[in-house]
């Protein structure tokens, strides 16, 4: 007679080793922190217990190639100490490369790692690849088998529309025309399909990295990365169709910025420099808006450094604010971490007792002179 609660045991940990495998086959590639001489990119996200995960990618020379791979790491305590649980390298130190990684938090608790695959740094014939976390409350827990979701790469988290479809922003950036595409699942992510596309003339493309808000009256807001700083797009069928690109007020230069909507309601904008200016990437600032993005508050400067980028997060259960971005990718090598609240961007006072700036998740060592 067949033990169903012994097989059922063993499935789990035959896939469980399934992916262990697959997301640490080196090859012989070094992965330890010491060797790295490029690393950036970050993800994060906050389980509902308050377990923290971050994500982002790394490399064994200073600069994206070949040898780039996804690093999963964790903490238990706020961010004050991370462990590095997952390295997801497809063939080690082969020609696929793994990069632009993003974590996201689905309706149903679970935790979704995704990141793009390639042969090269081509968003163009770039594969979204997932893995699902089904107890992100715990640091040691299981992961599904990598699957692949579509082509591009998406390094903006998905949306949860009010209809309950989730939308998430694959970009295939390089010789496509309609590159930033909205890829929707109507069942819970076991099925996507790309629904619509909005077209970033060529001439102004820049990786696209586009991120999309459901406002009060339903539209769809998307804003994205071009050569200029940031363009906007208006979708009124759901995203089947989008209107055409145009600049948007909100000055920036050529890079990711992040915005999300809160569970007040109101919308945090992570961006370099003050709404109407475009500096290089520093002065990294979080803004509020209350009135669907029409107008923001005059902000809370998180890190005035050249060489900040690339901000991500997610607002706890508790109403904390967690935002991560990377600094000096090829020298410091700084995965870094704010927190504060939704009223200390209001008031933009950096010395609040709810603020804490430059958490470090991930640094170089600093051993001295050691290359």
């Amino acid at each position: 007679m067949i033990d169903f609660k012994k097989r059922k045991l063993f499935i789990t940990i035959l896939i469980s080793a399934i992916f262990v495998l697959y997301a640490l086959k080196t090859s012989g590639q070094d992965h330890s922190l010491e060797s790295r001489k490029f690393q950036g990119i970050p993800s994060l996200a906050i389980s509902s217990k308050g377990q923290l995960w971050a994500t982002w990618y790394a490399g064994i020379t200073p600069g994206e190639d070949q040898n780039n791979y996804v690093v999963v790491a964790t903490s238990g305590n706020d961010g004050k100490t991370w462990t590095e649980i997952n390295i997801i390298d497809p063939d080690g130190d082969g020609p696929i490369r793994a990069f632009d990684p993003e974590l996201w938090m689905d309706p149903m608790g679970r935790l979704w790692s995704f990141w793009a695959q390639s042969i090269g740094h081509d968003g163009t014939i770039a594969g979204v690849w997932a893995s699902t976390n089904n107890n992100p409350d715990k640091e040691k827990s299981n992961w599904s088998p990598p699957r692949r979701i579509t082509d591009g790469i998406m390094m903006c988290k998905p949306t949860v529309l009010s209809s309950g479809e989730w939308m998430l922003p694959a970009s295939t950036w390089r010789d496509t025309d309609n590159s930033a595409r909205v890829v929707v699942s109507t069942d819970k992510g076991q099925n996507f399909n790309i629904r619509g596309a909005c077209n970033v003339p060529r001439e102004v493309r820049s990786y696209d990295e586009h991120m999309i808000v459901e406002r009060q009256d339903l539209s769809l807001w998307m804003l994205l990365r071009t050569s200029y700083g940031i363009g906007e797009s208006i979708s009124k069928d759901r995203g089947e169709t989008w209107s055409t690109l145009a600049p948007s007020s909100i000055r920036h230069p050529s890079a990711r910025f992040f915005i999300r909507r809160l569970r007040s309601g109101n919308l945090l904008l992570v961006k370099h420099g003050q709404i109407s200016e475009k500096t290089d990437r520093s002065h990294l600032t979080a803004f509020l808006s209350k009135d669907d993005g029409r107008t923001w508050s005059d902000g809370l400067l998180l890190d005035e450094r050249s060489g900040v980028s690339y901000p991500d997060g997610q607002q706890g259960q508790d109403g904390t604010i967690y935002i991560i971005y990377d600094y000096s990718r090829t020298d410091a090598r700084e995965i870094l971490m704010a927190t504060f609240t939704e009223d200390d961007v209001v008031e933009g006072n950096p010395d609040s007792s709810s603020v804490s700036l430059r958490i470090v998740v991930s640094k170089y060592p600093d051993k001295g002179n050691q290359e």
